[in-house]
């Protein structure tokens, strides 16, 4: 009977130790370095000037839970290192119960601004920075184009353009999302028949569930954040996890028609401040045409 207790007693223990030692390694390890998810991505619609575009997405930082000013500096070093084209963020900066003093606006206007991209650099709000004055002061203060429900054609080399747009938060910002996208789409519609030749686009947008709500016709690659991957990457517990607006998308690649969507599982955590088996991360794109 006492070695049968005992063997209990065990059994318990080391449950319990290694029950605490994933915890303390999902908080302090888990939510640590950097890694980059590299991608290929290729369509015959990207003009030739185009081919080789290198493309960096960055998204949900939720800074000063577990990503500090020394994160961000080395996340930017990585960042410059590959020599990005085109720097995009799909949202959430820093969460709306954070309270940064003025040295960490700083920090992290100075960290964006340190950002190099050779063509430039856009961003659209996620639901913790939608109606945030701070968050679209840093934008400007670092050069970011704010895309939230408009759109941009970018130009490199020669005449022939891409198209890029952006979505706000629809979570917060819960109006038709079809109203958001409508003008964008127009205007791809109007410069293909003006110019009898297709336009690659872009759409960059923070909760990725939303796009069953749009039209994707005119759309080649979005690109997405918010769902952290789920924070605890393990099947069926990661589902426990999941947050409105990707609970359907929340994988890192999707094919979706003609439509290439690809969601970054985001470099900080909210609230809950655990990451286990998804690492920090940052996307790096090279599109081609061939």
């Amino acid at each position: 009977m006492k070695n049968i207790i005992k063997k209990i007693f065990l059994f318990i223990l080391t449950i319990s130790i290694l029950v605490i030692a994933i915890i303390l390694y999902a908080n302090y390890i888990g939510t640590k370095g950097l890694k980059v998810k590299e991608y290929k991505i290729t369509n015959s619609k990207l003009p030739d000037n185009f081919h080789g575009l290198k493309i960096i997405h960055l998204s949900d930082l939720h800074y000063g839970y577990k990503v500090n000013s020394k994160d961000l500096k080395n996340i930017t070093n990585k960042i410059n290192e590959l020599k990005p084209d085109l720097i995009v963020f799909t949202g959430d900066l820093f969460d709306k119960n954070i309270k940064l003093n003025e040295k960490e606006l700083n920090e992290i206007t100075n960290a964006f601004s340190n950002m190099k991209a050779t063509i430039g650099k856009y961003a659209i709000s996620g639901n913790e920075d939608f109606n945030n004055k701070k968050y679209e002061t840093i934008l400007t203060n670092s050069n970011f184009i704010n895309l939230n429900d408009t759109f941009d054609y970018i130009y490199y080399l020669d005449q022939t353009p891409i198209f890029i747009s952006g979505i706000s938060s629809n979570l917060e910002n819960k109006k038709n999302i079809n109203s958001k996208t409508q003008t964008a789409q127009d205007e791809i519609i109007k410069y293909e028949t003006q110019n009898q030749n297709d336009l690659y686009s872009i759409l960059i947008m923070h909760e990725p569930d939303f796009i069953d709500d749009i039209s994707l016709e005119n759309t080649d690659l979005i690109l997405a954040g918010h769902s952290l991957g789920g924070k605890i990457n393990i099947p069926i517990i990661k589902d426990f996890f999941l947050e409105e607006g990707a609970l359907k998308y929340n994988n890192e690649y999707y094919r979706i028609n003609n439509t290439d969507l690809y969601i970054s599982t985001g470099i900080g955590t909210d609230e809950f401040t655990y990451r286990l088996f998804n690492k920090p991360s940052i996307n790096f794109y090279r599109l081609t045409n061939h």
